[in-house]
């Protein structure tokens, strides 16, 4: 027998460290590379426990009640003795003229939100950038002042509105009176609500969004304008070719994230400042304030629970493709 057989043979016989089960090597190494991460950020990771027993708690557990959607569900039966009715509850919620004109409501007056808070929280946060400079306590005044209405209920926001828009006593109507204009019955007039829904949105949030544009602009290198003074860019040029192009990133973040909220309605907004008026539904009733009717009134929760699935899928679709578009322009901006 030759060398390389008898080679062959002792390796088939007393068996070859190559022939060692397979995955066994690695398996070894991927649990001492664990191991040595949990010794190296053992701290960290304990931080980061509570966060993450809040997510799967409240985030992912709740996914199970998914199969709702799918069910005619009744209490007394629980989760899995209810009986399936496949699409039944979409077909529910679709099969009127209704869910076309909630739907339009919902994208029409998010969108008006993303494009007036984008706006005018940039152009805020670009005046006390301004103002900061100065120095002094009117910059603080200036960002609580504005952080105020962020951390109010829509419940005290709607009295707010209330003394505005009240056809007894509201100021509005005083003024045009006073003015010799006539006065308006607003909980009655459906069309000027998307005006309004719009501007209580923007005095809401547009300061607490300053406030994120401008902590983006403060890790701006002073270096950059320090070298646009030299050169003798006016303030204008330094905004429109350093601040919002290095600001870009954060804005399409924030885009990103709100496109995929734009089937959820701010219930607080819709449902307490109209005072859930039967008048204004045609402007100011969104999927959600739809829902929560319907659920109170038949005790549909098969049909809440499609209605919430349906948001969840067609936000998530939107965040991926609006990604994608922003991956094909520009891949460094993109969110994943």
């Amino acid at each position: 027998m030759g060398d390389s057989e008898a080679r062959h043979s002792q390796g088939t016989t007393t068996g070859h460290p190559l022939s060692a089960p397979a995955g066994t090597p690695k398996r070894s190494s991927r649990l001492g590379a664990v191991r040595r991460a949990a010794g190296k950020h053992g701290a960290l990771l304990l931080m980061m426990t509570p966060g993450l027993l809040l997510l799967l708690v409240f985030n992912y557990a709740p996914m199970v009640g998914l199969i709702i959607a799918f069910k005619n569900y009744r209490a007394y039966q629980g989760l899995l003795g209810s009986a399936w009715v496949g699409l039944q509850n979409f077909q529910y919620l679709f099969g009127t003229s209704d869910a076309w004109h909630i739907t339009y409501n919902t994208l029409l007056m998010n969108g008006l939100f993303i494009i007036t808070v984008l706006v005018g929280s940039i152009v805020i946060a670009l005046l006390l950038n301004e103002v900061r400079d100065s120095g002094g306590w009117l910059p603080r005044f200036y960002q609580s002042t504005l952080f105020v209405p962020y951390v109010l209920s829509y419940v005290l926001i709607s009295y707010f509105v209330f003394a505005l828009l009240s056809a007894d006593s509201g100021l509005i109507d005083k003024l045009l009176t006073q003015i010799g204009l006539p006065a308006v019955d607003w909980y009655s007039s459906a069309e000027p609500w998307r005006v309004i829904l719009t501007l209580v949105n923007l005095w809401k949030n547009a300061g607490f969004w300053s406030i994120v544009y401008l902590a983006g602009m403060l890790a701006i290198s002073p270096e950059y304008y320090e070298a646009a003074r030299i050169d003798g860019a006016s303030k204008w040029v330094q905004i429109r070719s350093i601040t919002l192009p290095l600001l870009l990133p954060l804005i399409i973040i924030n885009l990103l994230l709100s496109i995929g909220r734009i089937f959820y309605a701010d219930f607080g907004l819709f449902y307490q400042v109209p005072q859930n008026s039967g008048l204004l539904y045609s402007t100011t009733d969104v999927i959600d304030t739809y829902v929560f009717r319907s659920l109170t009134v038949t005790g549909n929760v098969g049909m809440a629970a499609a209605a919430g699935f349906y948001q969840a899928v067609v936000g998530f679709t939107l965040v991926v493709l609006s990604n994608w578009v922003v991956r094909r322009i520009d891949p460094d901006r993109a969110l994943f």
